[in-house]
């Protein structure tokens, strides 16, 4: 298991070992050792997964304080372009935008600490996507910030977005909440 540095400060992308015969491919996307020997979480609340048809854009989600969590998330079909954005006030990568293309053949997952907004953008006729994260979902704190409203160009023209995404504040009106704590891997 290879753990890549991003662009952002504490967002990681995470390579495993893929192991393939005539059978198909085995992938094992976390190793407790490993992620604590990294200081890496390794509690997690909950597991989910989206299925999603092409063109679809999902983001960009977060939860508040005191809810918000680590996330950790990975394509098991199909191909995804992958992004996030820091939300922590003081980070030395504030505002900044990573992006990772995740898919089932790659076998990659990215590691997204507390304070970052995630999203992603389906490149396959079909993707889903498996979200693990460091704390139970909740209602009154989950939201995000308005997709186009960051500095990243999309290189798409109509993407297939939820009401609520298209209903965002955008990421120059989100009075954020987070703050960069410097103890990171």
């Amino acid at each position: 298991m290879e753990i890549k540095d991003s662009p952002i400060t504490g967002c990681y992308e995470i390579q495993p070992k893929v192991l393939a015969d005539e059978r198909g491919s085995f992938v094992k996307i976390f190793h407790e050792d490993i992620f604590k020997q990294n200081h890496l979480e390794t509690n997690f609340s909950e597991e989910y997964y989206s299925v999603s048809k092409q063109n679809v854009l999902r983001g960009l989600h977060f939860q508040l304080p005191p809810h918000e969590h680590v996330k950790m998330v990975y394509c098991v079909s199909g191909e995804v372009l992958d992004l996030v954005v820091d939300l922590r006030v003081g980070s030395p990568t504030y505002k900044k935008v990573a992006t990772f293309t995740l898919s089932s053949q790659q076998g990659n997952l990215v590691y997204i600490p507390k304070g970052l907004a995630h999203g992603f953008y389906v490149l396959s006729e079909q993707a889903i996507m498996v979200y693990k994260v460091s704390t139970v979902y909740s209602p009154e704190h989950d939201t995000g910030i308005l997709w186009n409203s960051i500095d990243f160009t999309w290189q798409i023209s109509n993407p297939i977005i939820s009401k609520r995404d298209q209903s965002f504040i955008t990421c120059s009106e989100f009075k954020s909440p987070f703050v960069y704590k410097n103890n990171l891997k």
